[in-house]
């Protein structure tokens, strides 16, 4: 009985050293290795080298100056004063829950008052309530108003655009994107360079 438990117990250090040790620190190797930028986060820094954001998050923007993002379902990064919940995901909410109803007549109403062709990116969140992307359509719904506020011409603007557009995952899933992070900070280099 005591040599089964011995054989036991061997079998389960084993097993917990492979598992908790050498099998962790060999992907954070490989990512370290292979993968540095998206093993860290996928960090975003502006023109001085602050860290803006995640290539991987969306993030709310608000002045006329740079394209609107999706809708989130959290506020994780709204205000200086925020305390971060650690909550991420969708709302869940039913398409027969007034809240939704109450939350997509805000955006439609936010949209038609900086004067953008409301698109289905920019009045519903996505699925996870985070995504980063907005389609090429509701890029281009916003071309004539960040033309306007930064004195670019509109031409300008759309070349940004197709720059920044991300083709379909591995060229048959989902659809073409633009990262709305990558294409703000895009038009801010413009003007700084």
């Amino acid at each position: 009985m005591i040599r089964d438990f011995v054989i036991s117990l061997r079998s389960v250090l084993v097993l917990w050293g492979l598992t908790v040790i050498i099998y962790p620190l060999f992907i954070l190797l490989v990512g370290q290795l292979f993968f540095p930028f998206q093993a860290n986060g996928s960090l975003l820094t502006n023109a001085q080298g602050q860290v803006v954001g995640s290539a991987l998050i969306g993030q709310s923007f608000t002045s006329d100056e740079y394209f609107l993002s999706r809708p989130s379902v959290i506020d994780y990064s709204e205000t200086a004063e925020a305390v971060p919940t650690g909550l991420s995901g969708a709302s869940n909410l039913a398409p027969s829950n007034p809240e939704l109803m109450e939350q997509i007549e805000f955006e439609l109403e936010r949209l038609q008052t900086a004067n953008i062709q409301p698109t289905a990116d920019l009045l519903y969140a996505s699925g996870s309530g985070l995504d980063p992307h907005i389609s090429v359509e509701s890029a281009q719904a916003q071309v004539e108003r960040i033309a306007e506020s930064r004195a670019l011409p509109v031409e300008v603007v759309l070349d940004l655009i197709s720059e920044h557009t991300e083709g379909r995952f591995l060229g048959i899933f989902g659809e073409p994107g633009v990262n709305v992070l990558r294409l703000n900070l895009a038009l801010d280099q413009i003007i700084e360079g």
